[in-house]
Formats: C-alpha cells, sequence, structure tokens
C-alpha cells in the first residue's frame, strides 16, 4: 500500500513534469516564429522607408522645377549637392534630369549642350523617333559619363515607365535594368517624377501629356541599396530574394526568373555554398508596391543561434520535475513509514536522518531553480530596456507632426500665392511693383518657416538617432554630458508638454565622459518616466531639473529633481528593489529604478542615492567618474 502511493505520486509527477517540457517547447517554437517574423517585416519595413526617402527627395526636386521648370544645369547641380545624400543616405547610383525633346528641336538641343561646355556631347542610341526623352542632368557626372545624352525613348523598358508617369502624374520604377554606366552587371531601376509645365491644366493624361517638360530621376544599383538597409549582422540567419512581379495594373504578373530577380543576398556571396540549412517553417513571402511596381519579398530563415531552440530549458525542467516527483513520492512513503514506526525509537533516529539527506538535495534543487529564475529576471530588464526605446519612438513621431505639419501648411499656402500671382498676371496684363514686393515677401516669410520647421525635424530626428543607436549598441565611447542629456530631453518633449513638465537644465560646458552614453541615457530615460508616472500622478503639471558640478578632476555629480508627491519612508527603502511597484497594474513594472542602480553601480562604475519625502519631491544624486580604466569592461545592467 505504501509502495503503491509513492509510485503513483511519482507517475503524476512525471506527467506533469512532460508536459510542462511540452508547454515550454511550443513556447519556444512560438518565440522562434516570432521572432522570424518580426525579422523579416523588418527587413521589408527598413526597405520601403529608405526608398521612400529617396522617394520624398525625388518629390522635393519635382517641387523645385515646379517652381522654376526653367532651371539650369548649375542651379540643379547646386540643388543636389546640398542634399548631401552621398552622406545621408548613401545606396543610390545618381540624380538625373530626362528632357522631353520633340525631333524638329533634337539637333538645336544638342548645339545648346554643347555650347554649355560638353562638346563630345551627342544623343546615343541614334533614332528617328517624334519625340525622344535625353538625360540632360546627371549628379554625379563621374562615374556616370555613359548616361549623359542618353535618350530614354529607344529603350522600350524605360520608354514604358516613361509613358505610365506622363500620363499618371505619380512616381514610376522601371522593371530589373542594367545600368549603361554599370560594367559589373548587377541588377538596377530608375525611379522617375514628371515635370509638368508651370501653370499648366494637368486633369487629364491628354493635358499632362501636352505640358510634359521632362522627368526627374534617382538611379539605383540593387545590391548597394540593400546593402545600406539591411544590417549585415541580420543576413546570417535570413536569406532575402526580392522577385519584380511587374506593374499593378498589368493582368498578369510576371513569373519569377533569373530576369525578374532584382536582389539575392547569397548571390556571389563566398559564404552562400557554406550556408546552413533552411529552416522549412520559417519562410515569408511579402509584397511591396515601388513605383507602381510590385516587388515581392521572399524570406527564408536558417538553422543558426537565432532560429534554434535552447535545450537547457526543457533539460532542466526535466531533471528538477523528476527529481522533484522521487522526492515527493519518497516524502509520501517515508511519512507514512515514520507514522507507523513512531513507537520505535532507534527506528524513527534512522528515518529522521534519511529526511535530512532529502532536504539536502532538495535545497540544492532549489538553488539551481533560483539560477533559472534569476536568467528570467536579466530577460525581463532586457525587455523593460527595448520598452523604453519603443516609447522613445512614440514620442519623436509625435513630436515630428508639428513641424512636418508646419511645413506643408507653409508650402500649400506658397502654392496659393504662385496661383494668384500667376492669375494676376494671366488676367491683369501686368503685376504692379507693390504687389510684386508684397508676394516676394510673403514667399520669404513661407520659406523661413519651412526652413525654421524642417531644421526643427532634422534636429530631433538626428538627437533620436543618437539615443537610439547609444541605447542599441551599447558601445563605449567620448561623448559630452550637455549633449546626452539634451538628446534625451528632446525625445521626451511630447510627453513633457503633454504633462506641462517645465525642465530646467543647470550643466556645465564642456565637460567630456569616457564611458557609456547609452547607459546614461537610459538612466536618464527611467528617471524621467518615473517621474511622469509617479511624481506628477494626480497633478496638472510639474518641475523638473537637471543640474551637475565638476566635484573633482575626475568625477561629475549630476543630481535629477522633481518636486513630485515624493516618497513615504517605506517606499523609499524598497526603491531598488526588483518587480516593487507603487502602481502595479497601472503601467509600472518595478524594474525601472532597479535598471538604473545596476547600470549605474554596474556599467558607469558610480554611485547613486535617493533623497525623497512625502509631499516634497525627490532628489536623485548620481556621482560619476568621467572615464573608466582602460580595461573595465560594461557589467550586465
Amino acid at each position: 500500500m505504501l509502495k503503491s502511493r509513492g509510485y503513483l505520486a511519482f507517475i503524476v509527477g512525471l506527467c506533469l513534469t512532460l508536459a510542462t517540457c511540452q508547454i515550454v517547447l511550443t513556447a519556444q517554437r512560438h518565440q522562434i516564429r516570432s521572432n522570424f517574423e518580426r525579422d523579416a517585416e523588418k527587413v521589408v519595413r527598413d526597405t520601403e522607408t529608405r526608398l521612400q526617402t529617396y522617394f520624398d527627395v525625388l518629390l522635393a526636386i519635382k517641387g523645385v522645377y515646379a517652381l522654376d521648370d526653367g532651371m539650369d544645369r548649375q542651379r540643379f547641380q547646386r540643388y543636389v549637392n546640398e542634399l548631401k545624400l552621398d552622406q545621408r543616405y548613401p545606396g543610390f547610383q545618381a540624380i538625373q534630369f530626362v528632357r522631353r525633346v520633340p525631333e524638329q528641336r533634337l539637333q538645336e538641343f544638342s548645339n545648346s549642350i554643347r555650347k554649355a561646355g560638353y562638346p563630345a556631347f551627342s544623343v546615343h542610341p541614334a533614332s528617328s523617333l517624334p519625340l525622344h526623352y535625353v538625360i540632360e542632368y546627371t549628379e554625379p557626372l563621374k562615374g556616370n559619363e555613359a548616361a549623359f545624352g542618353l535618350d530614354l525613348a529607344a529603350l522600350p523598358p524605360h520608354l514604358r515607365a516613361l509613358q505610365l508617369g506622363r500620363d499618371s502624374g505619380q512616381i514610376v520604377a522601371t522593371e530589373r535594368i542594367t545600368l549603361v554606366q554599370d560594367s559589373s552587371g548587377e541588377p538596377g531601376f530608375v525611379a522617375r517624377a514628371p515635370v509638368y509645365r508651370n501653370g499648366a491644366l494637368l486633369q487629364t493624361a491628354a493635358q499632362r501629356e501636352a505640358a510634359l517638360v521632362g522627368f526627374v530621376a534617382i538611379v539605383f544599383k540593387v545590391n548597394t541599396l540593400m546593402r545600406e538597409v539591411i544590417d549585415p549582422a541580420m543576413l546570417e540567419h535570413l536569406h532575402v530574394r526580392i522577385q519584380d512581379r511587374g506593374y499593378r495594373q498589368d493582368a498578369t504578373p510576371l513569373t519569377p526568373s533569373a530576369h525578374t530577380l532584382m536582389y539575392d543576398s547569397r548571390a556571389g556571396s563566398a559564404a552562400a555554398a557554406a550556408a546552413p540549412a533552411a529552416l522549412e517553417d520559417l519562410a515569408a513571402q511579402m509584397p511591396m508596391v515601388v513605383g507602381m511596381r510590385q516587388w515581392q519579398v521572399e524570406v527564408q530563415g536558417h538553422a543558426g543561434s537565432r532560429y534554434t531552440r535552447a535545450p537547457w530549458p526543457v533539460v532542466l525542467i526535466g531533471i528538477a520535475g523528476v527529481i522533484i516527483s522521487a522526492l515527493i513520492a519518497a516524502l509520501l512513503v517515508s511519512t507514512r513509514r515514520m507514522t507507523v514506526a513512531r513507537h520505535g525509537l532507534e527506528y524513527s533516529l534512522a528515518e529522521l536522518e534519511r529526511q535530512k539527506l532529502k532536504v539536502e538535495q532538495a535545497r540544492a534543487d532549489l538553488a539551481a531553480l533560483t539560477e533559472t529564475l534569476k536568467q528570467a529576471q536579466t530577460n525581463l530588464l532586457t525587455s523593460e530596456k527595448m520598452a523604453s526605446l519603443g516609447a522613445l519612438v512614440a514620442g519623436v513621431a509625435h513630436e515630428l507632426n508639428t513641424p512636418i505639419g508646419n511645413s506643408l501648411l507653409t508650402a500649400s499656402a506658397l502654392s496659393d500665392m504662385v496661383r494668384e500671382l500667376e492669375h494676376k498676371l494671366a488676367n491683369d496684363g501686368g503685376l504692379k511693383r507693390s504687389a510684386l514686393e508684397a508676394h516676394m515677401q510673403d514667399a520669404r516669410k513661407a520659406c523661413d518657416i519651412m526652413n525654421s520647421s524642417l531644421t526643427r525635424a532634422a534636429d530631433l530626428i538626428t538627437s533620436f538617432k543618437q539615443v537610439a543607436v547609444d541605447q542599441a549598441s551599447g558601445q563605449r565611447r567620448r561623448f559630452k554630458l550637455d549633449d546626452v542629456v539634451h538628446d534625451t530631453l528632446a525625445t521626451y518633449a511630447a510627453q513633457l508638454r503633454r504633462s506641462a513638465c517645465n525642465v530646467t537644465v543647470d550643466l556645465p560646458a564642456g565637460v567630456e565622459f569616457d564611458s557609456y552614453p547609452g547607459s546614461l541615457s537610459q538612466v536618464l530615460s527611467n528617471l524621467i518616466g518615473n517621474s511622469l508616472l509617479h511624481g506628477f500622478d494626480g497633478r496638472d503639471c510639474g518641475a523638473i531639473r537637471i543640474e551637475g558640478r565638476l566635484e573633482s578632476p575626475d568625477a561629475v555629480t549630476l543630481r535629477f529633481i522633481d518636486d513630485g508627491v515624493g516618497m513615504s519612508p517605506g517606499t523609499l527603502r524598497k526603491i531598488f528593489d526588483p518587480f516593487f511597484t507603487t502602481k502595479l497594474g497601472q503601467g509600472g513594472s518595478g524594474l525601472g529604478m532597479n535598471i538604473v542602480y545596476n547600470i549605474v553601480t554596474g556599467v558607469l562604475r558610480g554611485t547613486i542615492q535617493v533623497e525623497s519625502q512625502a509631499g516634497q519631491g525627490t532628489t536623485v544624486t548620481l556621482v560619476l567618474p568621467l572615464q573608466l580604466p582602460p580595461e573595465e569592461q560594461p557589467l550586465q545592467a
């Protein structure tokens, strides 16, 4: 009877252990699939974002032509150079202007180019067509000489894209082509936007055809573009292919083949032959529209560290489950035996000794489980940091709405003023000097507003990029304290303004650290988040003050002060405890100040002290070394 109860408990424990192992395996599979889908979506999203950036540049150049469709070569070159795309968004081959030239004006057009300083200019290939589409400007010219003077009307793939763009008025991309200026034979494509004569009616396709002046274009080599878009580390685990399926209005999509393959991440790679085996359950196909053409992005996951299940949690759970089941079974049997043999003192002492040994074994098992719990806590801390970075993204996106909206509104107003001026010129037979001066003054104000708004947007993006890169990479570098504080506050501008929070910064200029800016930014982000969530809870406004003092030649004292509701002595004693929060279930995870403590003491090698009283605000004092020792490595926060 005693053994039967023990066997039953042991079997039940084994069944529970097997069920738990199965649950963990299923969760791992779901997690791997989720990671793969997130990586695949990131590839498509990053590609669309980069292409949209270039298309926005294309529309900006088109907008310049909308103001003056007689732009000459020098102004076109100066405008393109000012964009500095090769530094800010590398990945393109050239920016061009394609001129629409009737057959009867072709010779006159060629002569004008030669007189402008290009005596060897010629339109090629030679052809006799009613209309010619000639590449008149190409920047940079060096390396793209073969495209200068190219007649796109003689090339069917280019001609169809030009006709679609002319009739639709939209940006149109070509099919896969081999660029005339590229001897490597890599796949390429060209995106073009039509430029129409100022003041012309553009309601119908016939009107747009009659008003067409030419096209502005950006030329891409797809391999060069994708190297700038996809993280090389991600390609160690993914195989990415992009197929061109044709124009959206085509009745039948193109069949995937070598002629429609726009990009293959493993093509020409020495590591392609040694690539790990593909995982059949990790494959995705996602559509993407690029300039009226349909691209299909095919992503395949490969076996490796990123998409391989970790066996140790299952093994650990199995071992622990067997041990615990055996202990429970043994405990049932031994307890019953102790009850039966309680009349014998000697037998009781022997049984007690056996139970002591079993308890020691259980303690060892619990120690192993405690280590597993610590690892889980580390994973939660990492998730908290990523959630903080996501909040920064949302804040910056909200903050960008205002300057971009102002720019769009001002651009619309400027367009209306131009149309009004054109109407006066056309209907009044002339224009007074006062009206012209008033128009010029309004136009100058509009330009100043757009310049100020776009400069603000650029500054916000620069600040966010620096904070995001620092927090994501965790690299040590030299940085200035006031720059990191400014960038962090810039990413929280929307939340601070929404909470009516006034921020004052008092920092010594030029204080330079050799440390980890991402970690310092994470500390400031968590302190700001604590003030907004806890300190100003139930209040319409608040104030934050960040001040720093160079207390010694090798250390800075940084104080973060808010005038919030403060903390009670009991809360203050537990402020750094993991999972302790006064907002449980209301947005607080209990890890924010624990992360701050670990970063300050472990990564930044400093000290932290918190002073607070109920109703009198909170002061957080950090003492940070200006330079970490060369051999010092960052600890896991």
